[in-house]
């Protein structure tokens, strides 16, 4: 699971797998939250080029780490989101608490 995430200075990009579930949502919660705490990331940019389907598992995983990152003053964001996810993003009312791009940003957004 490390190599879907990278981390530059204070912000770390998680590399979503192609599909989030409650199993694999609960796996990248955990060890975001160990990063996040070990590495003091104040920003978690979710990319999600290769992910083609999620459940609410996953809008839950966003939510709990837009919480935890705002409740430490930092900021969440995603990129590369395709129009299926960005329709479940704007339904479930994710875009209007974070940040969210069609493709990636030339700059980190909300950084």
């Amino acid at each position: 699971m490390d190599s879907v995430f990278s981390i530059a200075g204070t912000v770390m990009t998680v590399h979503l797998p192609a599909e989030i579930d409650h199993h694999t949502s609960d796996r990248l919660c955990a060890e975001a939250d160990k990063l996040v705490q070990r590495k003091h990331i104040r920003c978690i940019v979710f990319d999600f080029a290769g992910t083609t389907f999620m459940d609410s598992s996953g809008i839950g995983m966003l939510i709990g780490r837009y919480k935890r990152m705002r409740f430490m003053g930092g900021t969440v964001a995603a990129v590369n989101v395709g129009e299926r996810i960005r329709k479940m993003l704007e339904v479930s009312g994710i875009g209007k608490i974070m940040d969210i791009y069609e493709g990636m940003p030339l700059r980190t957004p909300a950084c």
